[in-house]
């Protein structure tokens, strides 16, 4: 009996998610195509841990955002691949997550993967990451590439949240193939009304927000 009133309990909970705001979506509830891979809802990113705001693998976007993205998914699907994103809208209270993180110099469960080069103290300095992101205004994206024939993705140069000069979009010294998909990345999502963050490969924020304020409801 105790087993069957929790599992009544979390279905409820799963099926009433919050509204969103007006100007809002969920990505796959209008383009079920595009991968979702939020890794701030797992454990696999810089901080080793599930960050506060995030409860589903749900990509919410700004309704123009979206539009523009499908978009850019239209021409890579043509080309073979498929966007895979690993962060779309990020609440106010998760940029809070990694600030409160980064003042705890002792906690670098996962520095060897993340950020090997870099002593975490400089993370905010070097602008890898902010106390303001423009994911809480809910039109910036971080994506890649998955190859459809292979279902892997593609080979960009270095992981997606790596904190170093090799994550910066027009590195060098990294092979022609790499450069070329940093490349077939870039070039698509600009040509879809997106501008990347050059630091990093994977950051594209709409050129024309349709919001300049910061939220903070949840993700779920």
């Amino acid at each position: 009996m105790r087993v069957l009133i929790f599992f009544l309990t979390f279905t409820f909970v799963y099926l009433n998610k919050s509204e969103l705001p007006e100007g809002f979506i969920r990505l796959n509830d209008i383009d079920s195509t595009i991968i979702i891979d939020l890794k701030y809802n797992t454990q696999l990113n810089f901080t080793g841990k599930i960050v506060r705001g995030y409860r589903s693998n749900s990509a919410i976007l700004s309704e123009d955002a979206s539009t523009a993205l499908i978009n850019a998914q239209k021409d890579f699907n043509k080309l073979g691949y498929s966007l895979i994103v690993f962060d779309a809208y990020r609440p106010q209270s998760a940029v809070d997550f990694f600030f409160e993180w980064s003042k705890d110099l002792n906690d670098t469960i996962n520095k060897s993967f993340y950020y090997p080069n870099i002593s975490k103290s400089q993370l905010f300095d070097l602008g890898y990451i902010a106390k303001k992101s423009g994911h809480s205004r809910g039109s910036t994206v971080d994506v890649s590439l998955v190859d459809m024939s292979t279902n892997t993705q593609i080979d960009m140069g270095s992981e997606y949240d790596f904190f170093g000069i090799q994550s910066s979009t027009f590195y060098s010294k990294i092979s022609d193939l790499q450069k070329n998909n940093r490349m077939i990345l870039y070039n698509i999502m600009i040509n879809n009304g997106f501008k990347n963050y050059s630091k990093e490969w994977w950051h594209f924020t709409l050129e024309n927000e349709p919001f300049q304020e910061y939220f903070d409801f949840l993700v779920d």
